[in-house]
Formats: C-alpha cells, sequence, structure tokens
C-alpha cells in the first residue's frame, strides 16, 4: 500500500473517531448548558483553532481577500453554520435521546443529493429514491419507537429539528461548491461571521454568564474536536488519498462507534428500534453510494 493512502487512511480513522463521539459530547454538555450557550462557547474555541491552524500554515492574510472575494457567499454560509444549524442541531439534542437523534443525522447525505438536483441541476436516480424510501423509513421507526404504522412520533418538535438539521447542513455545501477558496480559510470565515449572529442573538435572547469547569470542557471539546480538528483531519485524508471511495467506507463506522459511547458514557439503554432504524439508514445510504459511482 503507497505510503499516502496510508496517511489517508490515518487522517479518515481519526476523523470518524470524533465524529463518533460528537453526539455524547453534545449530550453531556446539554446536562450543563442550553444550546445556545453550548453554540456560543464551542463557535468561539472553534474559530480559534481555525485561526491557529491558519497562522500555523501562514495562510492568515488570505481571509481578508476571500471576505472581500466572496460576501455574499460568507455571510450566507456563516449564517447557516455555525449558527443557525447548530442552533437547530443542538436543541434537537437536547430534546430527543442521542441515539435518536445522531441517527436521523446521518440522512442529510441523502437530503444533500435531492437537494442538489433543485440547486445544482444534479440528476436523480432510482438509487436515490430507492435509498430515500429505506433511509426515511428507517427514520420512521426511530421516531417511532419501533411502531412505524402507528406514526405516534415520541418527540415531534425534536424529529422535525434533526431533519431540518440536515436540510440545513446540506444548503451549507451545497453554498460551499461555489467557493473556490481553501476550505480552512473558508470555515474560518463562516466561523467569524458566525460568531458575530450568535453573539448578537445570545446578548439579545438570555444572560451571558461564564461557564462552570464542566460546562467549559464540553464546549472546549465539541468546539474544537467536532467543529475543528475533525474537518481539518478529513481534508488531509482527502488530500492524501488516491480515491475517495476508499476512504468514504470509513464513515459508516462512526454510528456504530456511536452508540458504544452514547450506551458507556451517557447512559442510554441501546433500543432495538435504534438498532434496526440504523440498518436501514445505514443501507439505504450504501446503495446510493453504490449504485450512484
Amino acid at each position: 500500500m503507497e505510503r499516502d493512502q496510508v496517511k489517508a487512511y490515518k487522517f479518515a480513522l481519526m476523523a470518524v473517531f470524533l465524529w463518533s463521539t460528537v453526539a455524547t459530547a453534545f449530550k453531556i454538555s446539554l446536562k450543563f448548558l442550553t444550546p445556545v450557550e453550548l453554540l456560543f462557547y464551542s463557535s468561539i474555541c472553534s474559530l480559534f483553532v481555525l485561526g491557529a491552524i491558519l497562522f500555523y500554515q501562514k495562510r492568515f492574510g488570505e481571509v481578508a481577500l476571500h471576505i472581500k472575494k466572496e460576501p455574499l457567499l460568507v455571510l450566507f454560509r456563516g449564517a447557516i453554520n455555525p449558527f443557525i444549524y447548530y442552533l437547530v442541531l443542538f436543541k434537537a439534542y437536547d430534546l430527543l435521546p442521542a441515539q435518536v437523534a445522531q441517527a436521523i443525522n446521518y440522512t442529510w447525505a441523502l437530503m444533500f443529493a435531492y437537494l442538489s438536483v433543485l440547486f445544482l441541476r444534479h440528476k436523480i436516480t432510482k438509487a436515490d429514491i430507492i435509498a430515500g424510501f429505506i433511509c426515511y423509513f428507517g427514520v420512521l421507526i426511530i421516531a417511532t419507537k419501533g411502531e412505524p404504522f402507528s406514526l405516534h412520533f415520541s418527540n415531534a418538535l425534536g424529529v422535525s429539528l434533526a431533519l431540518f438539521s440536515t436540510i440545513l447542513w446540506s444548503m451549507y455545501w451545497i453554498l460551499n461548491t461555489k467557493s473556490k477558496s481553501n476550505p480552512i480559510v473558508g470555515l474560518f470565515a463562516n466561523f467569524l461571521v458566525g460568531v458575530t449572529f450568535i453573539s448578537i442573538y445570545i446578548f439579545l435572547t438570555q444572560d451571558v454568564k461564564l461557564p462552570s469547569f464542566e460546562s467549559a470542557l464540553g464546549a472546549v471539546y465539541v468546539g474544537f474536536f467536532e467543529m475543528g480538528f475533525s474537518f481539518v483531519f478529513w481534508l488531509k485524508a482527502v488530500n492524501y488519498t488516491k480515491s475517495i471511495s476508499k476512504i468514504s467506507n470509513l464513515i459508516f463506522l462512526s454510528p456504530i462507534l456511536s452508540l458504544v459511547f452514547i450506551r458507556f458514557l451517557v447512559g442510554e439503554k441501546i433500543l432495538v428500534s435504534t438498532i434496526v432504524a440504523l440498518i436501514f439508514i445505514l443501507g439505504g445510504l450504501l446503495i446510493q453510494k453504490k449504485f450512484n459511482h
């Protein structure tokens, strides 16, 4: 195996491992912080991490040029990520068990394919349609705790927010296709705008107080690893690999590892309906991936 491909696998596995811990990190952090507080402190931490990376790479000077070159894109992307997307996602995690929220969140790749038809003029395939039926039946299973035909949702608002977050995340990546700037430069600019929006929002909606030690740890972890380093590790993997498909399959390890962390660190009992739902969701995504490439 080529040395570069070995490096690609290492960086991809690091990213996947970090992604598998975020549902647990969100749920534990939300015991100490409101969704808005978690968003505020974690976004500031992420901005620091991304800024430090750019400073190390001697690319910090590109940020102002990027904003000047793509002001509207930066504004819209920053409004979506981190502001609206994570606000919606954290609220979903606040309302739902971690195992439910994270399973629904994995359907964003399918939503991206559907929205790409509208906004990027991509063609929808039979695999996309079949995958949609399978994935969203999985969502129905997990949202009704294993009784999909009862249509009795355990928490309709939480499920709606989790599904809405997949639309927001897909829209963010669709907007990202319009940018030709360095990804980390672009992400830092987005967070610079997003933190501005978040700061205004939190000062208008609630009293700002210094976080406790426990809550600060959660915000730092989310900011550093969910919003920061995981993205950088995945970019490194993409740069080193000869084929995206060689590393993209590793993403499917994340929800399985995530359930282990949720069970032993959050203390949630993993329901049979969660396992069944994940089989449907991951199966649908695998069908979409296999027959569209």
